[in-house]
């Protein structure tokens, strides 16, 4: 706790850590598509996501394995401190969410299909949480890199939270904001591809259950 706020609510500007002007670490092929895991330069066709819900080891592997998917990167979005460390990202005093950015081709796998496994595979209704894991980095959020990805995304979110509140399982609090606005760090090579890494590692799968509603 600083000043009396806690680890599950966002820093402000003044309180935030002061980060560091360069990314410290560098990152090579991914373990298991063998692609660059650092895709900053995005092949012509494809397009990005970038999702926040919950621990990012588990979520990387569930969206490696989709086909369609050319890359992905586990790192940091939506804060203020510029290229933080996990260290930092977890004492809540950076505003980042763990995210997983995913490089796709459109014309094998829709954003509107990424979106969907997205509410899916966590709980969109936590607010700073997912199951035990507590605080801020683990938010959900959706940020957007096109004004096409930004209507799906508020589409599906519509969706999906009415049939939750049908269901009465809650209100989804999921982030939905520019992907330029929000930021996006790549973690430490460390935590990149972790599972592949380390596969009896944790994995953090706090869902509602529900699948997504088959007429949408």
């Amino acid at each position: 706790m600083l000043f009396g706020r806690t680890k599950s609510q966002l820093p402000t500007p003044e309180d935030a850590l002061p980060g560091r002007e360069q990314q410290p670490w560098r990152l090579g092929q991914h373990l298991v598509l063998k692609t660059p895991v650092q895709a900053e330069e995005v092949p012509e066709g494809m397009e990005v996501a970038v999702f926040g819900l919950g621990c990012f080891w588990g979520a990387e592997e569930i969206y490696w394995q989709i086909d369609g998917v050319w890359s992905t990167s586990v790192g940091y979005a939506g804060g203020i401190t510029p290229h933080p460390t996990y260290e930092e990202v977890c004492s809540g005093r950076t505003g980042h969410t763990e995210a997983v950015r995913i490089v796709f081709d459109p014309k094998v796998v829709s954003f509107a299909d990424l979106v969907k496994k997205f509410f899916e595979i966590h709980d969109p209704t936590q607010g700073m949480r997912q199951g035990n894991d507590v605080g801020t980095q683990y938010r959900s959020a959706i940020y957007f890199t096109t004004p096409e990805q930004e209507q799906t995304a508020r589409d599906l979110t519509k969706v999906y939270g009415d049939e939750l509140a049908r269901r009465q399982l809650g209100d989804i609090t999921t982030e939905i904001r520019p992907a330029e606005e929000a930021g996006y760090y790549f973690a430490e090579d460390a935590h990149q591809q972790y599972l592949a890494k380390n596969p009896f590692g944790y994995r953090c799968h706090a869902n509602t259950g529900v699948r997504f509603p088959a007429t949408a």
